[in-house]
């Protein structure tokens, strides 16, 4: 079976640790076994067994690079189904004065006791599975490729692409989150997914052309 890995920019395949494809290629070895005790859980897989176990990938996600083993990490039985970025766009009635797009300037963070790089122009995106960058943002935030879990990243409908996740932390509102970082090598918006909005309370005030973070 071909790695996730492979799917990657080529300079940035060479960089994934080999830890983690020897991780991923001893899940497939042990699928069978590891479907019928979690099927439908979001598990960490290393050194031969299940580290790590969970129904928020977030929450499976961080535990698991907490643990420095560089293991694989999917959901047991949708192993092939890519994170969702469900964010569609609808052509505007140029007659009509365009609709406001909402934005927040969030700080993303490596360490979550550390200052880390703030990005403006931020899409809350209620219809994101998780958090989701440009690759440029990354030499920004100078996250290691061998640090990375490779997966896959797509749109609306069946389409989808190889991405680098990473554990960071969202800082907002003087509060961090756990943030389920995606990398996006062919686009160019900022979204801030599900991943983080599913910890707070998120306010939209349209007229007044305004987002609340925690009201």
């Amino acid at each position: 079976m071909q790695s996730l890995a492979d799917g990657l920019p080529h300079d940035v395949a060479q960089q994934i640790h080999p830890d983690w494809r020897k991780n991923e290629a001893d899940y497939w070895a042990a699928r069978d076994a590891v479907l019928t005790q979690y099927n439908n859980h979001w598990v960490a897989f290393a050194d031969g067994a299940v580290i790590v176990s969970g129904n928020r990938p977030v929450e499976v996600f961080h535990q698991a690079q907490q643990s420095g083993k560089h293991p694989y990490v999917t959901c047991v039985g949708r192993e092939h189904e890519p994170c969702r970025m469900r964010r569609t766009a609808f052509p505007y009635d140029q007659s009509y004065p365009n609709e406001a797009l909402p934005l927040v300037t969030v700080e993303f963070r490596n360490q979550p006791d550390q200052s880390g790089v703030t990005l403006d122009r931020v899409i809350p995106d209620t219809g994101a599975d998780a958090t989701a960058l440009p690759w440029a943002d990354f030499q920004q935030l100078q996250l290691d490729p061998s640090q990375g879990m490779p997966g896959l990243i797509g749109g609306v409908g069946e389409s989808s692409a190889a991405t680098l996740v990473f554990s960071v932390w969202v800082h907002l509102d003087g509060k961090n989150y756990q943030c389920r970082l995606q990398a996006d090598f062919g686009g160019n918006e900022r979204i801030l997914g599900r991943d983080v909005l599913n910890r707070m309370d998120v306010l939209l005030r349209g007229p007044s052309g305004e987002v609340v973070m925690n009201p």
